[in-house]
């Protein structure tokens, strides 16, 4: 049996503007579903564990609602209590939280990388490759130097006009970190695959970030 864990933000303060923010349910829902119909065990790990916040959830939305009535969103596990060997992929879900938490998520990034190192794969949409910033392999290297990336792109955050509020560009992050990233048009889907890396530009990517997973674990 195929095992996936995605990956959440525990972070609810949007900067200091006072709003909330949390993972973004279509970025955790959508790949849920795709992995489902794949057949696959799926779990989640949160940053803090317990409830992470919500943010974007469309009451309306099928696949959101089969997705929270399937899971149990009280009682996610921190990714300490989590053995690598038992996964297959990592997927980290976006919403603007992650920026806050991802970065410093020492123990997600570290299970991360030891899914990565024996032959699994790692996936993010949107916000969520911001845990890919600080994500180092055994050897010292970061996963993302000298692969071809897609995330939320400038455009996009100047766009939702939160360019002054999050603590960084992720788009210029990335590059930092050696990355060779892919913009699309400002909310077009747009998913990159590099080997076992696999990363989406934004919400309208995440099935398709889904999809391409299941595709690099067909191998």
């Amino acid at each position: 049996m195929t095992r996936v864990l995605i990956a959440l933000t525990s972070h609810s303060e949007l900067g200091d503007t006072g709003r909330k923010t949390g993972f973004y349910v279509s970025e955790a829902a959508e790949p849920w579903a795709v992995f489902t119909e794949a057949g696959y065990e799926v779990g989640l790990v949160s940053v803090a564990g317990g409830r992470p916040p919500v943010d974007g959830l469309d009451e309306n939305d099928p696949v959101q609602q089969k997705f929270l009535a399937a899971v149990d969103l009280e009682h996610t596990p921190v990714a300490a209590e989590l053995d690598a060997t038992a996964y297959d992929a990592i997927f980290f879900a976006g919403g603007h939280g992650t920026m806050w938490d991802f970065p410093s998520a020492d123990d997600l990034l570290k299970l991360a990388a030891d899914i990565y190192e024996r032959g699994g794969v790692v996936a993010a949409v949107c916000h969520g490759p911001s845990a890919l910033v600080n994500l180092k392999l055994s050897d010292g290297a970061y996963l993302i130097d000298g692969k071809n990336v897609a995330g939320f792109t400038n455009a996009e955050e100047a766009a939702v006009g939160l360019t002054d509020v999050v603590p960084f560009l992720l788009a210029d992050e990335l590059t930092a970190r050696g990355a060779i990233h892919h913009p699309a048009d400002n909310f077009a889907v747009q998913t990159v695959a590099d080997g076992r890396l696999v990363t989406g530009q934004n919400p309208q990517s995440a099935q398709l970030t889904a999809e391409t997973t299941v595709k690099a674990l067909a191998g």
